[in-house]
């Protein structure tokens, strides 16, 4: 018999792990499952709302975030473009007590590759405007950006806010934390912060976020939803999730199902599949880049891990050294958007079509499901 989302919220609590992850598809119903769960553990009341940050028990990204966030399009003008901000607790912890200005900054332009579009704020940051800096007159001012690209600004910020919860929690005495404001908190849930990033992005975002849940010492717990499989992938294998992972579905009465699935998205959702499809179509668009040698490693180690070989070099052609060290050049487990690593040459972007077709000739298992 199905759940409501508000069995599922206390499923949830009653888990009592550090990291639930949960992969859902879009309409399932994640978005409003974040809520049932806020409602569960901190119900809206006019204290909190006073209090900001000190009195909440979770905090909460989803798309009722990015709806803190509206445009001021100067219908008028048309010239003078603004994105402004609901007053709220998070974005004023961020920039005016804590000056993650900055840090926010660098945040967006790394996501969104391009280091030209530039945010700025105004004085009691309750409004940004965006330019793409040219280096010369050409300067554009007060443009508006893509929806993608203002999702991921908004996700910038709260990142940046996560970065600083995890280290102020961290401190163990409460008396000696840089702030009281914190001591409540007691969750984060973040719904698919996905939106319109390309795979090597998605990886780093993924990657970006491992590292900070992984650095958490505190008794702080996280639950994310995607409806992304790479980065359901990215996440589950970055964290060493076991039992943790989950699939929520919808039934046709309208009840759920959270079912705990057990392995990564390679054994769930044909992962596998998605990771050689991507390479195809960069070999075939002559689009290779650096990250898809990390895509490319990583369908070694499953393949190696099924097939029971002990390393995934061991599946590399004749000379396995020496491709084993042209993959790695590529690969850096912590920082895949590495700018000292050089792009591939034309030569190396011949590597991961050799390599991808000497994988699937051997791994035939993969070959006879395509």
């Amino acid at each position: 018999m199905g759940k409501s989302l508000d069995e599922i919220a206390i499923q949830l609590k009653e888990c009592n792990k550090k990291v639930q992850l949960i992969y859902a598809f879009n309409g399932t119903g994640k978005t409003r499952l974040s809520r049932a769960f806020k409602e569960l553990i901190a119900p809206k009341n006019e204290l909190e709302e006073e209090n900001g940050l000190a009195s909440k028990k979770i905090l909460y990204y989803n798309a009722f975030t990015e709806d803190l966030f509206y445009w001021d399009n100067d219908l008028d003008n048309d010239t003078n473009l603004k994105l402004k901000i609901h007053p709220n607790a998070f974005t004023e912890w961020v920039f005016v007590e804590q000056g993650q200005e900055l840090n926010v900054i660098s945040n967006f332009q790394e996501y969104i590759n391009n280091h030209a579009l530039t945010p700025k704020f105004n004085e009691d940051f309750s409004e940004v405007t965006f330019s793409l800096k040219k280096g010369n007159d050409e300067d554009i001012e007060n443009i508006k950006i893509s929806k993608g690209e203002e999702s991921n600004f908004v996700w910038s910020i709260f990142y940046s806010l996560l970065e600083q919860v995890v280290s102020v929690l961290n401190v163990p005495e409460e008396s000696d934390r840089e702030t009281d404001k914190l001591n409540q908190l007691e969750y984060i849930f973040i719904d698919d912060p996905v939106t319109s990033l390309d795979d090597n992005h998605l990886i780093q975002m993924a990657v970006n976020l491992s590292d900070v849940i992984r650095k958490s010492e505190s008794d702080l717990k996280f639950i994310i939803t995607t409806h992304s499989p790479l980065f359901y992938n990215v996440l589950y294998n970055e964290l060493k999730i076991k039992n943790n992972g989950y699939m929520l579905e919808k039934n046709e009465d309208g009840s759920y199902e959270l079912d705990t699935k057990f392995g990564d998205s390679n054994e769930n959702f044909s992962y596998h599949h998605h990771l050689i499809g991507i390479l195809k179509r960069a070999i075939e668009e002559n689009k290779v880049e650096k990250y898809h040698f990390t895509l490319l490693r990583n369908l070694y180690e499953k393949a190696a891990n099924f097939l029971g070989y002990e390393k995934w070099s061991d599946l590399l052609p004749d000379d396995k050294e020496v491709y084993a060290k042209r993959v790695m050049n590529f690969y850096s487990h912590r920082t895949l958007l590495n700018e000292e690593v050089k792009e591939p040459t034309e030569a190396e972007k011949q590597t991961v079509k050799l390599l991808l077709e000497h994988l699937i000739d051997n791994a035939k298992f993969w070959k006879e499901a395509e």
